[in-house]
């Protein structure tokens, strides 16, 4: 059984930050891909930011600059720096990882977590 706990949301004020982590726990063989959504109220689930197992990262253009996505292999965790925060990144963000176990490679989604950024 794998599980994904997010931690690291809350309040900040406009211009503050925050850096979320996503631990994977089970019996874990190794991670690939990870990323990042967020899910503003009324509004799809929209990626945030992406790496690949190598390290790779790509960013969605609003938050190029801003935020930074890295990922510790060691302890299956991966991590979103979010700097300068702004009003429109209030969402609930959540967490996707490709984790391998020995039943194979699956997709799995963390819980969510809140972002409230005020002006």
């Amino acid at each position: 059984q794998v599980q994904l706990v997010e931690s690291g949301g809350g309040l900040v004020q406009a211009g503050g930050n925050l850096r979320l982590a996503c631990a994977a726990s089970g019996s874990i063989v190794g991670t690939k891909a990870a990323g990042w959504y967020r899910q503003a109220p009324g509004k799809q689930r929209e990626l945030v930011a992406l790496i690949q197992g190598g390290g790779g990262t790509m960013y969605q253009d609003s938050v190029k600059g801003r935020f930074t996505i890295s990922r510790d292999n060691t302890k299956n965790t991966v991590f979103l720096q979010m700097n300068s925060l702004k009003p429109e990144d209030t969402a609930d963000y959540y967490c996707n990882m490709d984790i391998v176990t020995m039943g194979g490679r699956r997709n799995y989604w963390g819980q969510g977590i809140q972002v409230t950024v005020s002006s």
